[in-house]
């Protein structure tokens, strides 16, 4: 999957130099090394290359970073996360360019994981947003996900996320409309971040010559501005204060606001409407109908990258506790 803690990843380690090259492995790699992947890889190459801080990606990058795929792209070195990546048998995914002192780390993101995400789609629960404390299902989920039979692992683990004002900075682009250009306003949950939203935003930034997209949250190539829990209805106050000129939806379904009203009904009033066929079919419905059909191989894939990552943990101790 493509999320939040990737992007942050990406950002950091682009942070490091003045050219980042991304490298995605194929979906054989992945189910080979880690489980069935989420999205193909396809579409995995697209994702990522909409990220702002992507310079260039590498299809097919090979699971086990080595110096030969570093000097294939002329790369000074490798970025990863502080967080430990093991090959099917246990071995350290970069120990050859670690060696070879071609290895730089950056902060883990707290509180967000592919593993967490499949687990919140497995049970179509939002608890962890919550304060829900009598969630039994959810708690379920974190013991099953987020912790093996043998103990916990801080890297498979399940945790909450929490936004903060630096964060948001962070991804911001910092930038302000300027004269000439088009202010367009796009609205949605964008729940689970995948293609289709890539690619209808990409055609939404295509409608005008210098678009300037205001949207829900993003932090993809295409969006200028957020707008934090922006009103389900556009209304007139929305459109003015930001002098919006355009207001986009995709093809899917307008669900009407809570008085049986179209959310929409100002902007179609202005004559300022439009929708927009991002040319893709992928829905988050049907990329939830793709974690079910796996949950097993899921399931089982957390228990067997726990239990190796417990492995290494105790084998850290061990020479820790043989040098004192």
């Amino acid at each position: 999957m493509v999320h939040y803690g990737h992007s942050n990843q990406l950002r950091q380690a682009r942070a490091m130099g003045d050219y980042l090259i991304v490298g995605v492995h194929t979906d054989e790699e992945i189910a080979k090394h880690k489980g069935p992947p989420v999205f193909t890889q396809e579409e995995r190459y697209k994702m990522v290359q909409a990220i702002k801080w992507v310079d260039e990606i590498a299809p097919g990058a090979p699971y086990v970073t080595t110096l030969e795929t570093l000097d294939k792209y002329s790369c000074d070195f490798c970025v990863h996360g502080d967080d430990i990546t093991l090959t099917i048998d246990g071995k350290d995914t970069y120990e050859e360019v670690k060696t070879a002192g071609r290895y730089r780390e950056c902060k883990r993101t707290q509180g967000v994981s592919t593993t967490d995400l499949v687990g919140r789609m497995l049970l179509m629960t939002k608890a962890h947003h919550s304060n829900i404390d009598e969630d039994l299902d959810y708690r379920k989920h974190t013991d099953n996900f987020g912790k093996g039979p043998k103990g916990h692992s801080p890297w498979t683990g399940v945790s909450q996320f929490l936004q903060t004002s630096q964060k948001i900075i962070q991804f911001a682009s910092g930038k302000e409309p300027q004269p000439g250009d088009t202010i367009i306003y796009v609205a949605g949950a964008f729940d689970l971040f995948h293609i289709g939203h890539v690619d209808f935003l990409e055609k939404v930034h295509q409608l005008a010559e210098k678009p300037y997209i205001i949207a829900g949250l993003h932090f993809d190539q295409y969006v200028s501005e957020v707008v934090i829990g922006a009103p389900y209805a556009v209304t007139a106050d929305l459109l003015d204060h930001f002098r919006v000129t355009l207001v986009c939806h995709g093809m899917t379904e307008v669900v009407p606001d809570k008085d049986g009203s179209d959310p929409y009904e100002e902007p179609k009033r202005r004559g300022i409407f439009q929708l927009v066929d991002s040319g893709s079919n992928l829905t988050t419905d049907l990329i939830v109908q793709r974690i079910i059909k796996n949950r097993l191989e899921f399931e089982a894939r957390n228990q067997k990258k726990e239990a190796k990552e417990l492995a290494v943990l105790e084998a850290m101790k061990r020479l820790e506790e043989e040098k004192h």
